[in-house]
């Protein structure tokens, strides 16, 4: 039997595998390198009969997984099957590779498939003049929306808001109440809550479409709404947004402006692409990486990672000024030299984890001032336990490997101070930081690193020359 090309195997019926035949879910490998042959091999029809199965979250995937040189490719060949969704979907750094290559009629277009918070979102990272220049392609009610929302602070509750709601005054009835959402087109798409307005269009109530859908015509507006509501300012952080709605289980709110009007609703499908955004974004700069480390050009990651790498080689320096105190007591017991690293490193890593404990807890509020000192006596406690428990055991380690209890005594005393100030600095810093106003998670490894490897050195090498020598 010939065999079968791989031009001909490409030009079979498409079928498309997802992972969630295999009991997880997701765009399987299998399908990625599929399309990629398809588009090597220039078969327009396998590809576009690939893409046409897929889910515009799988396809905004897809792209990202494609090289530049493909995505390319898939975007002339398919863009018609490519819904504007999927932009929205994309890694910011993949998004705006795919925009700068289209005009400004081109993204306008785009932009006038999207709601108006996505929009502004493609619309934020173009340069000043090119959104003029999609601003102006737009019609005049579309685009004084998204310049009001480009007038907003990227990551607060004004470029987060959905400008579509729905609002009814308090004297009105669950009939004129209904009769208004039958009547009128321009509802927005998705909406959980209608709110209760005064006559000045401040907020003054909800009603959930449940509590709406059970009522009777007659029952007026007024016997069934929720007075109680959380209230979210225009100018409010994204992350403060979605500390509120998961404090209090909220499914929607009203945002209002400075003379507390209601202008928009944030629900909770906005609030789970915040609370993924900001914990991605606190784990990479823990790390000391941008948010675009992994999509981003190579040119672009390798300046984000040098400068935290310049600010950690400077610390690193500071360790070693540190041990340049020791030299003659290095010279004189060669057994320091080779256990001196061990002290620092579970240092370093005990730090890490309390370090990570106290960025998520400040994040979440979960650690305030009100139980600073409970959560800090703990952390003491548990960094003195676990330092202990590691000192008899590399202190029995060394004088085993070294025929020397007086320098097993001496790197289980060092161990446990390290171990106990890891612990202390591990809270002690991020709260400090966050009381001034700094990121925690952007500058608290860089001290916690530096105290513990300083610490470690100083008080491994100071014992031993008080001991030894």
């Amino acid at each position: 039997m010939p065999e079968t090309s791989e031009q001909e195997k490409i030009e079979e019926t498409p079928t498309v595998v997802r992972e969630e035949e295999a009991g997880s879910y997701g765009l399987a490998d299998e399908t990625v390198q599929l399309i990629r042959e398809a588009l090597d091999a220039e078969n327009k029809e396998a590809v576009r009969d690939y893409i046409g199965e897929l889910h515009s979250a799988d396809i905004a995937d897809l792209i990202e997984y494609l090289k530049p040189k493909h995505r390319t490719q898939l975007i002339e060949v398919a863009d018609d099957l490519i819904e504007a969704d999927v932009y929205t979907d994309l890694d910011e750094a993949v998004r705006e590779d795919l925009v700068e290559e289209m005009n400004a009629t081109e993204i306008a277009e785009l932009v006038n498939e999207l709601e108006v918070e996505d929009a502004i979102e493609v619309l934020q990272d173009l340069e000043d003049e090119e959104q003029r220049e999609v601003l102006s392609e737009l019609s005049t009610e579309d685009r004084l929306v998204i310049e009001e929302g480009l007038g907003y602070e990227e990551d607060t509750a004004g470029r987060l808001m959905q400008r579509g709601f729905i609002a009814v005054p308090e004297y009105w009835d669950i009939g004129q109440m209904i009769d208004y959402m039958r009547e009128t087109d321009d509802l927005p798409t998705e909406f959980y809550e209608i709110f209760v307005v005064d006559p000045r269009h401040h907020p003054i109530g909800t009603i959930p479409l449940d509590h709406a859908m059970r009522s009777r015509r007659h029952v007026p507006v007024s016997d069934i709404m929720n007075r109680e509501q959380k209230l979210i300012d225009v100018d409010m952080d994204q992350e403060e947004v979605a500390y509120l709605f998961k404090q209090y289980r909220l499914s929607s709110a009203a945002v209002v402006n400075d003379n507390g009007a209601l202008i928009g609703v944030i629900t909770i499908d906005d609030i789970v692409d915040v609370i993924a955004e900001e914990a991605e974004e606190d784990i990479l700069r823990l790390g000391g990486v941008g948010e675009d480390d992994l999509f981003g050009s190579f040119m672009d990651t390798t300046r984000t990672r040098f400068t935290w790498l310049l600010v950690n080689l400077f610390t690193a320096i500071l360790a070693s000024v540190a041990i340049s105190f020791f030299d003659a007591t290095l010279e004189k017991v060669i057994a320091l030299a080779v256990l001196m690293p061990i002290v620092a490193s579970m240092g370093g890593n005990a730090g890490t984890q309390t370090l990570t404990v106290a960025v998520r807890a400040l994040a979440t509020k979960e650690l305030t001032a009100s139980n600073m000192h409970r959560i800090l006596g703990k952390e003491t406690l548990v960094a003195f336990l676990n330092g202990s428990a590691f000192a008899i055991l590399i202190g029995l380690i060394s004088w085993v490997w070294f025929s020397d209890p007086t320098i097993g005594w001496v790197i289980a005393l060092a161990m446990i101070v390290n171990m106990v100030v890891a612990g202390i600095s591990g809270m002690l810093i991020p709260l400090t930081l966050d009381r001034y106003g700094v990121d925690p998670a952007v500058a608290s490894s860089v001290f916690v690193t530096t105290i513990t490897d300083i610490v470690g050195f100083v008080a491994f090498l100071g014992l031993a020359s008080i001991v030894l020598l």
